[in-house]
């Protein structure tokens, strides 16, 4: 049955301002971890902490096997129950990610270049079996529209687990403590996603594992999961490579950065799991201008988020990362290339969103040449600065740079593809953007220069943001954006019962 136009839009508004929510909860959570592994676990051990997870959050989402995306498809077509559907679904990776845990205890030495891991930072891979059970969980809850779940584990229980173990192992056993809080951290989140699963599919009576429709479905799964793990390796492939050619110093100061940068992509997270049933609807019923209009209203909605935090925490940039530690203060340069690379990879990001169901190898190829692409301008960025004897906050800044370049190379690529298939404009940006951008940078101006360091988050941080939003709202914001701010709109009710069921 067809849905109107506005009800859609009402669907995305109500899943992305919940999960925005998610944003502003999670980034309490981030902000207090990266204060204390940087102040008291020190940049070091944080720079090998991160460089472990690149392996560990690899492997997961191999693990995971684009299932995120995938399964609101296989939902929506598979005429079994919905339940047996999930159930092949966490099997699968259940097995996987068993058998690569297993797999990297027996053999941890990949996750740690330098070679220096204790017993405690080799029960890392543990968590990729709760990382990717938590995906599948949370996919399959989306699709009822059930984004609350998302939020509660990955934005409530998630964080603040591992701030509140990382403090607790400080005192008691300090050389597993990011190890062991990331580890406690991801269970939980497991166990807070699998209680509503349970509670809205049910138990699958009947259900039986089967290895042929198993290896069907991993089969079946391998186009998105490449895309995704292409994806992922745009934001990942950064810190890998300063790892090997590079400092654990180096490392550490740019993961502090890009987590601080990885805020604002937590927004463009906020609409994914909404957005992808909402496409496979009209997919189904050929409304492909339907899509095209999603996909600009989204894309805008993320773009003008995202730009206000960007800017609100770039321009007091050096005040930002001087909280993580003094030590942490070069990575500034780092900060604002990657904050506006966020801004610049959500156009490929909505685009994808509908690209996985209308052409997933054109999608993966374009993902292949967007990390070939980042590979090459980083590993020329870093071997530049080496070149010239530049300190590793160059280098920092430098694959920073590659990696906006790349991503900017994506979201023109991936836009003009989806605009072609679906013969309708793919185009999210609008000039307002620009109009709320310059008041905002000489509120921020006149905070960074005319008040005291400390005044610049309490007071700066808050003037930038208000002057942006004020503007965007009066000049960017039309009636179809100003749904995302509102509760009851065009169906919400019944979406929203929906996804109680």
């Amino acid at each position: 049955m067809s849905q109107p136009p506005d009800q859609d839009i009402a669907a995305l508004a109500r899943g992305g301002r919940t999960n925005v929510l998610g944003f502003v909860l999670r980034l309490g959570g981030t902000a207090p971890f990266l204060f204390i592994a940087g102040r008291f676990y020190g940049v070091e051990a944080l720079g090998r902490y991160a460089s472990a997870l690149v392996i560990v959050e690899l492997i997961a989402q191999i693990c995971v096997l684009g299932q995120r995306r995938g399964l609101a498809h296989r939902l929506s077509e598979d005429p079994r129950e919905e339940g047996h559907v999930i159930a092949d679904a966490m099997m699968l990776t259940l097995v996987l990610s068993l058998g690569a845990a297993a797999l990297l205890y027996l053999f941890p030495a990949p996750m740690f270049p330098s070679g220096h891991y204790n017993e405690w930072d080799r029960l890392l891979p543990l968590a990729i079996v709760a990382n990717a059970l938590t995906d599948i969980a949370l996919a399959a809850l989306a699709y009822r529209y059930n984004v609350g779940a998302t939020v509660r584990a990955r934005s409530v229980v998630e964080p603040w687990v591992q701030v509140l173990a990382a403090v607790g192992l400080l005192f008691v056993l300090p050389t597993g403590g990011l190890a062991l809080s990331f580890i406690l951290s991801k269970f939980a989140a497991l166990a807070v996603a699998l209680w509503p699963l349970r509670r809205t599919f049910g138990h699958p009576r009947g259900w039986q594992p089967h290895p042929l429709r198993l290896g069907k479905l991993a089969l079946l799964s391998a186009p998105l999961a490449g895309a995704d793990l292409v994806e992922w390796g745009t934001r990942k492939l950064d810190i890998a490579l300063l790892g090997f050619f590079t400092s654990p110093v180096a490392v550490g100061v740019y993961y502090a950065a890009q987590q601080v940068a990885s805020l604002p992509q937590k927004l463009k997270t906020s609409f994914e799991p909404i957005l992808g049933p909402v496409i496979t609807r009209n997919l189904r019923e050929g409304t492909h201008g339907a899509i095209a209009a999603q996909v600009n209203q989204v894309g805008f909605w993320i773009i003008a988020a995202q730009a206000g935090i960007a800017l609100a925490l770039a321009i007091p940039g050096e005040a930002v990362m001087g909280l993580v530690g003094p030590q942490f203060v070069g990575g500034t340069g780092a900060l604002i290339f990657l904050l506006l690379a966020e801004v610049v990879a959500a156009t490929a990001v909505v685009s994808e969103a509908a690209l996985v169901y209308i052409a997933r190898l054109k999608n993966l190829w374009l993902s292949l040449a967007t990390i070939a692409l980042q590979g090459v301008l980083t590993m020329g960025g870093i071997l530049m600065v080496q070149h010239y004897g530049l300190n590793d906050k160059f280098a920092a800044a430098a694959v920073a740079v590659a990696l906006l370049l790349a991503l900017a190379f994506a979201s023109l690529a991936k836009g003009w593809l989806l605009g072609r298939l679906l013969n309708a404009p793919v185009n999210p940006f609008r000039w307002p953007l620009v109009w709320a951008v310059a008041p905002a940078v000489l509120a921020g101006w006149a905070a960074t220069r005319f008040l005291p360091e400390w005044a610049e988050l309490t007071l700066g941080l808050p003037a930038i943001l208000f002057t942006y939003g004020y503007v965007i709202w009066h000049k960017g914001f039309g009636p179809e954006d100003r749904v995302l701010f509102r509760k009851n709109v065009g169906g919400g009710d019944e979406a929203a019962k929906e996804g109680k069921q």
